[in-house]
């Protein structure tokens, strides 16, 4: 790739930004909601996972509920 000078690059940046295509609000909604969502069922299933653990450790280990 040949070098070129910076107000070449910052024409080839332009034109590239040119061709961005943004999320529209419902879609960033979505996807916002989506998002939250998953996390707060992925912090449930750890939540959960880590006591079912715990109370194993704590049988194996001999120390009782």
């Amino acid at each position: 790739m040949a070098k070129s000078g910076p107000i070449a690059f910052f024409k080839q940046v332009r034109s590239e930004a040119k061709k961005v295509t943004w999320p529209t609000r419902h879609e960033t909604t979505v996807s916002t909601i989506a998002v939250f969502v998953m996390v707060f069922t992925a912090s449930l299933f750890l939540y959960f996972a880590d006591q079912i653990i715990a109370v194993a450790v704590r049988l194996i280990m001999g120390f009782g509920f």
